[in-house]
C-alpha cells in the first residue's frame, strides 16, 4: 500500500507544484495544499503512517542541508546583529499576544503562557523552498532569516523547558539544558574545522560508489542525530552540516547529488505531512478561536520580526519580507504543541484548533513572500 502512496504523493505534488506556479504562487503552497486534499480533512487517500513520517523527516533534513550548502557563511555572519533583533522581535511579541488571547479564552497562567511561547517558535523549512524558489535564499534577508530561526529555536525550547519545569512539574535542569547547547555549537566548530574535510577526503579513496555523496549524507544525518541528542532541533543539526561541508571543495559534488534524492522523492513528503496534520473534527464551535489566534501568530511575527529588521537597519520592504519569512511555524511547533498536550499546558480541547492555525502560518508564508519579495532578479 505504501508503494503506491509514494507513487500518488510524487504526482500530486509535483501536479500541485505546477499549477501553484503558473498561477504565480511558489509551488511548495500548492504541495501544502495538496496534503490537506489527500488526507484524512477531505479525500483521506493518504495517511500519517511510520514510513511517511520517515520520509518526511528525512525530507525536511534534506531540505535544510542543502539550505545550509547554499548559504553564505560570511553573509550570515555580517547579519548576525540583525538576526538577533528579528529573533527577539519575532520571540517578544507572540508571547505577548499568545498569553493575551489565551487568557480572554479562559485558559489558566500556565497555559497561556505556553500557547504565548508556542506561537514564538519559528520553522523557516517552508520559507527556504519559497525563498529558493523566488532566488532569495542566499541574499542578506535569507542570511538573516536562518541565523534568527537558528537562535528562535535555541531561545524558545530553553524557554518552553523552564514553562514546563514550572507549571507541568517536568525535572528539567536549565544549566544543563544551556549547557547542551553550548557544547553542540563548540563542537560543531571543531568538526568543521579539523574533522569534516578529512573524514570526505578519505571516503572519497573508497573503491565504492558514490563515496563523496554517502560521506555528505552520513555527516547530514550524523549531525542532525547529535543536535536532536542535545535538545536542538534536527534540523539545525542538518544546516549546519550543510554549512561545514560548503566550506570544503566537496560543495558543489555533493549539493548536485543531492539535490535529486532530496527533491525527487523525499521533500514532497514533508510537504504533504504538514497538511496531513489537518483535520476538520469538532471544531464547529472553535471557529472564532481558529481565526482570532491565526490572525495573532501571523501578525505578531510578522511585525515583531518585522521591526526587529527594521531596527537593524533594513529598509521597509526588507523588514516586511524578513517578517514574512518568519511566519511559518511548520514541524517545530507541531513537536511544541504535541510535547504540550502531553504535559498538560495545552488543554485537549484546543490541540486541533491549534494544529489548524499551525497550518494555518505555514500556508501563508509562502504568498506573503512571494507579495512582497516577488522573483528576484540574478545579476
Amino acid at each position: 500500500m505504501f508503494i503506491l502512496q509514494i507513487a500518488l504523493v510524487l504526482f500530486a505534488t509535483k501536479l500541485a507544484g505546477n499549477l501553484a506556479a503558473r498561477i504565480g504562487q511558489p509551488s511548495v503552497l500548492g504541495k501544502i495544499i495538496v496534503g490537506i486534499i489527500l488526507g484524512p480533512a477531505l479525500l483521506g487517500w493518504v495517511h500519517d503512517t511510520e514510513l511517511l513520517t520517515v520520509f518526511s523527516q528525512i525530507g525536511v533534513l534534506l531540505l535544510m542541508f542543502l539550505a545550509g550548502l547554499e548559504t553564505d557563511l560570511q553573509e550570515m555572519n555580517r547579519n548576525k546583529k540583525a538576526a538577533i533583533y528579528v529573533a527577539l522581535g519575532g520571540i517578544i511579541l507572540p508571547i505577548i499576544l499568545g498569553y493575551a488571547g489565551s487568557q480572554y479564552y479562559g485558559m489558566s497562567v500556565g497555559e497561556s503562557i505556553f500557547i504565548g511561547l508556542l506561537l514564538s517558535a519559528t520553522s523557516v523549512s517552508i520559507s527556504v523552498q519559497a525563498l529558493r524558489e523566488l532566488g532569495w535564499l542566499n541574499s542578506k534577508e535569507g542570511s538573516t532569516l536562518l541565523g534568527a530561526a537558528v537562535l528562535d529555536d535555541i531561545v524558545v525550547v530553553i524557554l518552553i523547558a523552564i514553562a514546563m519545569s514550572f507549571f507541568a512539574g517536568s525535572d528539567t535542569n536549565i544549566g544543563v539544558l544551556i549547557g547542551k547547547k553550548v557544547l553542540f555549537f563548540a563542537i560543531l566548530i571543531v568538526l568543521a574545522k579539523w574533522f569534516i574535510p578529512h573524514f570526505i577526503r578519505i571516503f572519497k579513496k573508497f573503491k565504492v560508489t558514490e563515496s563523496i555523496l554517502s560521506a555528505g549524507l552520513i555527516i547530514c544525518f550524523g549531525l542532525s542525530y547529535f543536535a536532536e541528542f542535545l535538545g536542538i532541533a534536527g534540523i539545525i543539526g542538518a544546516f549546519f552540516a550543510g554549512i561545514a561541508i560548503a566550506q570544503t571543495e566537496f560543495k558543489n559534488e555533493i549539493e548536485h547529488k543531492v539535490e535529486p534524492i532530496a527533491y525527487g522523492i523525499f521533500v514532497p513528503f514533508f510537504f504533504v505531512s504538514i497538511g496531513l496534520a489537518v483535520s476538520f473534527d469538532g471544531i464547529g464551535d472553535q471557529i472564532g478561536f481558529i481565526v482570532v489566534f491565526s490572525i495573532i501568530a501571523v501578525v505578531s511575527k510578522f511585525i515583531g520580526s518585522g521591526l526587529g529588521a527594521k531596527l537593524a537597519g533594513f529598509n521597509t520592504k526588507s523588514s516586511m519580507g524578513v517578517g514574512a519569512g518568519m511566519v511559518s511555524r511548520g514541524e517545530v511547533a507541531l513537536i511544541l504543541a504535541a510535547m504540550g498536550l502531553e504535559g498538560g499546558l495545552l488543554p485537549a480541547n484546543y490541540y486541533t484548533s491549534i494544529i489548524i492555525v499551525i497550518i494555518v502560518t505555514t500556508i501563508v508564508t509562502p504568498p506573503l513572500l512571494k507579495a512582497i519579495f516577488g522573483k528576484r532578479i540574478a545579476v
